[in-house]
Formats: C-alpha cells, sequence, structure tokens
C-alpha cells in the first residue's frame, strides 16, 4: 500500500513538472479529437480499470495518466514534446514512458527489469505491450500470441522452431515465457530459473534424478547435446 501511495504521488509530482503550465484538460477533451483511439481503448482492460475502478488519483485521469496534462498539446498538436507518446514515430524518451508504466505496474516479475538484457537495448513496455487496443487475449501485446510478439523481434529463433526438430511452441503447447521472463531476471538469457537444466527440468522432471549411467555432459548442462 505505501509502495502504490509513494508511486502515486511521485507520478502526480511528475504531472505538475511536465511544462510550466501544463493542466490537466479531462478524457472528454481528448476524446473529441482521438475519436478512434477511444474506440479501440474503451474494450481494455486499463479503460475498463480507470473508468471504472481507479486505485488513486492518478488514474483517474485515464488518457493525462499516462500521456501527462494535455492543455499545451491540446493547443499545439504539431509539438510532440508537449506530451508523451508510447510510438516510435513520437520521439519521448524511452525512459519516460516505462516510468509512466511503471507508475502502477511496479514489483513482481518486473523486478529485475533495470539491468536487463531489454532494458540495456532500450526497449519501450510499448514495444511489447499496447496498452490502446485489446489485439491479444490477454496482457494486451502488440501481437496476438505472445509468441508472434517475442518473434516479431527473435527471427534467428522464429526460423529455428521452423525445423523440423522443435519444440511445440507454434504448436501451441508453450510459449516463450515458459522458459523465459521477458521483464528481466537474474540471468543473461532472462531464464525463469538460476540455471539453463533447472528450466528443462521444470517439463522435463525425469531427467532430474540420478541415473543408473552417469553422464556428465548433462549434469553441466542440457543445451552441451540440445538446443532448446
Amino acid at each position: 500500500w505505501l509502495a502504490g501511495a509513494l508511486a502515486c504521488l511521485l507520478s502526480l509530482a511528475g504531472m505538475a513538472a511536465w511544462g510550466q503550465s501544463a493542466t490537466l484538460i479531462g478524457e472528454k477533451a481528448c476524446i473529441g479529437c482521438h475519436g478512434q483511439e477511444n474506440l479501440h481503448f474503451s474494450d481494455t482492460l486499463h479503460a475498463k480499470a480507470f473508468r471504472l475502478n481507479p486505485r488513486n488519483e492518478l488514474q483517474r485521469q485515464t488518457c493525462e495518466a499516462c500521456h501527462g496534462p494535455g492543455s499545451l498539446h491540446a493547443k499545439n498538436t504539431k509539438d510532440k514534446s508537449l506530451i508523451t507518446g508510447f510510438t516510435k514515430g513520437w520521439g519521448s524518451d524511452v525512459q519516460v514512458q516505462n516510468d509512466r508504466c511503471m507508475a502502477c505496474h511496479q514489483g513482481g516479475n518486473r523486478l529485475h527489469w533495470p539491468g536487463s538484457t531489454h532494458a540495456g537495448n532500450q526497449l519501450g513496455c510499448a514495444d511489447c505491450h499496447n496498452p490502446m487496443e485489446k489485439v491479444s487475449g490477454n496482457s494486451l501485446l502488440v501481437r496476438r500470441t505472445i509468441n508472434d510478439t517475442c518473434e516479431s523481434c527473435h527471427a534467428q529463433q522464429r526460423g529455428e522452431f521452423n525445423k523440423r526438430s522443435h519444440m511445440p511452441l507454434h504448436e501451441g503447447k508453450m510459449s516463450c515465457v515458459d522458459c523465459h521472463n521477458p521483464h528481466g531476471s537474474a540471468t543473461r538469457p532472462l531464464l525463469k530459473a538460476e540455471s539453463v537444466n533447472v528450466v528443462c527440468y521444470a517439463c522435463h522432471a525425469e531427467k532430474r534424478e540420478a541415473q543408473h549411467w552417469d553422464h556428465g555432459p548433462v549434469r553441466e548442462n542440457c543445451m552441451n547435446c540440445h538446443s532448446p
């Protein structure tokens, strides 16, 4: 509760410092110009939470909770520096974008985001998630599924999963996040455990037990023989 309250206060302070004279104009003013965006947004979990059950004052601002006070933007829509955008073309700093998301989505499996491979490559939350439109069944992804979202960047892995012998990713029996935490972990490949073997044992439990004929390479790393 205290962490959430602090995040809310910091976010509201950031909104006050957005611009010298930028003020809140309300959701109705935003919809006046962004009708199409509102049609997509209204079907999302964010819209339902912000409009029907906001957890704090920040979420009650709906559009401006993420984009910032809109008064200056409404007067000069061509100046992209007057409001935070979440597309590559808008040009808002990635850290500013992510800070807006982290104001609500902190902790949990995002504890290792700072210093992670994705963070180091300047990925923004909006590179994988689309909070403005319900494209996927859950998680508000930019593509239809988790695998489609990951493979939009990881083309080599997409090709490897198309080989004759492969794990059943494209068959829908598993997803990238069964083995990886894209929001960061203690390992460089963003594994969901401390080692490759522990991740493999989550499904291949029979390989964890001591075998009659002990095989050193298996104890060392499953990937000595296998390419997941």
